[in-house]
């Protein structure tokens, strides 16, 4: 019965610092695509913040493109999230 709480315990250690690893890799996937729509100036920095957690959100956990290669090959993706985000 021990061995079963022991690895039940590492389980979910292991699944707790998965989640977090994902959560920072996305907070630097919404900041990258921030700083890559600094040029949009018509645009204020909440709604590109609301636009790139939008599509960081969708893209896939193994993604390797960045969001701007992302949003090029996905329009509807992007056209959805910019009129989430106030971005018209």
């Amino acid at each position: 019965m021990k061995i079963i709480f022991a690895l039940l315990a590492a389980c979910l250690i292991a699944g707790s610092a998965t989640a977090q690893t994902r959560q920072t890799d996305d907070v630097r996937w919404v900041n990258q695509c921030v700083r890559d729509s600094a040029g949009y100036t018509n645009v204020t920095e909440q709604v590109k913040i609301m636009y790139c957690t939008c599509m960081v959100s969708k893209m896939s956990d193994n993604e390797t493109r960045s969001v701007t290669q992302w949003e090029q090959a996905n329009p509807r993706t992007r056209d959805d999230c910019a009129r989430r985000a106030g971005w018209n």
